[in-house]
């Protein structure tokens, strides 16, 4: 069996998703699974992965869901993943050509059941890395501790063993299509650190429809979503109380958001929360502002 899947979820990318295929391609490396999480595409998306099928230049499975999310489509492919290492690649990313070859190669040689995976760089186009290296002197560490503790900044490429994504899958809420994917990551560093990876594993692209580029829509339109993720983090037990007090913050407008007015009784922290109003008040009133400013555009 094959050690690595990357995974794809996508939705109406067909535009964008044949530069991953041909990335994917380019490995030096072959010994990966292509897992593509179509969340509902009406577009071409079905027909183009079909054809890429018939090729049979690299091993290819495709899932059709109904429209849930990113979420949705991270628990789909964790559900279906039985390779030992999966890494998500997103439909208008690709992989520089040695990426399936050193995950391999540094999994084998220092991954263990003691660390949860790999935590490697993302770059631009242009091999820029986003944000800051990894620190040099530092073997394994936390996702959270990396860019809390350490000063770590930007989007990072995760590598997990798949038995753990498997735990702690995102709660799906009617109507809504968004709950932070770190939730899971930062659950699963209460119990296990990742390995350290200073190469670029995956090359970035910025879509204009992009969920990067969308969180103001995201926030506003999935506030149970929001509301579930900020009260999560308020229970981290290795997190500071200034980092709790802001999931505070926003905990307190998401649930405003939602027309939760229950939610200083269902708060972890009801004190902190307390502390919270007036700021989260004044979020969401911010929120509601723009949101009104965007509609008479």
């Amino acid at each position: 069996m094959k050690m690595l899947t990357v995974f794809t979820p996508t939705y109406n990318r067909a535009y964008c998703l044949e530069n991953c295929y041909r990335s994917l391609l380019q490995q030096s490396c072959k010994e990966f699974v292509w897992l593509i999480i179509d969340d509902g595409s009406t577009d071409n998306t079905r027909e183009l992965v079909n054809n890429w099928k018939s090729e049979n230049l690299i091993e290819i499975r495709y899932f059709y869901q109904e429209n849930q999310g990113m979420h949705g489509a991270h628990n789909s492919a964790y559900r279906i993943i039985d390779t030992e290492l999966n890494v998500c690649i997103d439909s208008d990313d690709t992989m520089p050509t040695q990426t399936v070859e050193k995950i391999i190669n540094f999994w084998k040689k220092y991954g263990s059941n003691e660390v949860s995976g790999i935590i490697g760089l993302d770059s631009y186009n242009d091999h820029t890395i986003i944000g800051t290296e990894l620190p040099k002197y530092l073997p394994s560490s936390t996702l959270f501790d990396l860019y809390y503790k350490y000063g770590v900044k930007g989007d990072k490429k995760l590598v997990y063993r798949t038995e753990l994504t498997k735990l702690y899958p995102y709660p799906l809420f009617e109507n809504e299509r968004y709950v932070g994917l770190a939730y899971k990551y930062y659950m699963l560093d209460k119990q296990y650190k990742m390995l350290l990876l200073n190469e670029i594993l995956c090359c970035v692209e910025y879509l204009p429809d992009g969920s990067s580029l969308n969180m103001f829509n995201q926030y506003r339109k999935n506030p149970k979503g929001w509301a579930f993720y900020r009260k999560e983090l308020m229970k981290l037990p290795f997190a500071s109380k200034s980092f709790k007090y802001r999931q505070a913050i926003h905990y307190v407008s998401s649930s405003l958001l939602n027309r939760n007015y229950s939610f200083l009784s269902e708060s972890p922290l009801k004190s902190l929360t307390f502390l919270a109003i007036p700021f989260g008040l004044l979020l969401f009133i911010y929120i509601q502002q723009r949101q009104g400013q965007l509609k008479l555009k």
